[in-house]
């Protein structure tokens, strides 16, 4: 009936998995739990995923070169045997008992065709450096679920979703993007171009690897180059986020040349604050709005 299927890249997903285990057994439904791993290093974290395989309709896979993150779960709807699947990011965790089962109500309604269940953070707050991930997240992606519904596209991501296959075999995720950033957003707006329906409940999962929050800004530094590529392939438009309607506002006005230089002048002074135990939503805008322009002038 349902094929659970979580992408990773050299974590621990042996907790993930056993929750989901024992909650789709009370079920008593056909399930898989398939565990894909885009070609990390082996080391111990692998050893620890291996025991994945030993659970009953469980199976943790190494692909022998790195996919991305695209191709890496277009791989794994290949290879799913049910008609309905969940994709849940590895560094998740259900925060409820009945996850599984609220998953599978949705289900039985037969009229959803995709599902979005939420994703939460701890509400205590993380030691200094790690504030930039968690203010982001409670702010950015902790969205209550009447907001949701209210903008179902805009509030969707892919960590936490119910889908039926057939579905994502019409419209697979991009093979373009390969690297971090904005393959949620290109994947949901591919659904709206076609007219799918997301649905949303309170079915949330926790988001629990909070990067150090320089390592969070570079990765940011990743995702602002895969939106250059989705926007020049025209797999995003300019018109679809809030950064590139400012930045086109910004070269119309010919301005862009100006915002790199006062980006430059003051992008120390935003780290400095970015990376602090207060970071600022405000100075992260400009600074990703900076960024973006600096890359569209390389």
């Amino acid at each position: 009936m349902i094929s659970i299927l979580i992408p990773s890249y050299n974590y621990n997903t042996l907790p993930l998995v056993e929750d989901l285990y024992e909650q789709v057994r009370l079920e008593a439904i056909e399930f898989e739990i398939i565990v894909a791993d885009d070609a990390a290093p082996e080391n111990e974290i692998t050893a620890i995923n291996t025991k994945i395989n030993e659970l009953d309709c469980c199976q943790f896979i190494r692909n022998p070169t790195n996919l991305g993150r695209g191709q890496n779960r277009n791989q794994l709807v290949r290879i799913a045997k049910y008609d309905w699947i969940l994709f849940l990011d590895c560094d998740t965790i259900p925060q409820s008992k009945n996850f599984i089962k609220l998953y599978i109500d949705s289900i039985k309604q037969k009229t959803v065709q995709a599902v979005f269940g939420g994703i939460i953070y701890d509400k205590k707050r993380p030691i200094d450096d790690e504030m930039l991930r968690w203010v982001f997240g409670k702010s950015r992606e902790e969205i209550r679920l009447e907001k949701r519904k209210s903008a179902p596209f805009h509030y969707t991501l892919i960590s936490n979703i119910l889908i039926e296959k057939k579905i994502l075999k019409s419209h697979p995720f991009s093979s373009k993007l390969v690297n971090y950033g904005y393959e949620d957003i290109a994947f949901v707006l591919e659904l709206k171009r076609n007219k799918i329906s997301i649905s949303h409940i309170e079915n949330p999962v926790f988001h629990l690897n909070l990067e150090k929050s320089a390592v969070f800004l570079e990765k940011y530094h990743s995702s602002l180059e895969n939106l250059k590529l989705a926007i020049d392939n025209d797999i995003i438009s300019a018109e679809d986020t809030s950064l590139t309607r400012l930045y086109m506002k910004l070269k119309n006005l010919r301005l862009l040349r100006f915002s790199v230089f006062l980006f430059n002048c003051f992008k120390k002074l935003i780290t400095k604050n970015l990376i602090s135990k207060n970071p600022s939503l405000f100075l992260f805008d400009l600074y990703r709005l900076g960024y973006f322009c600096h890359i569209n002038l390389r």
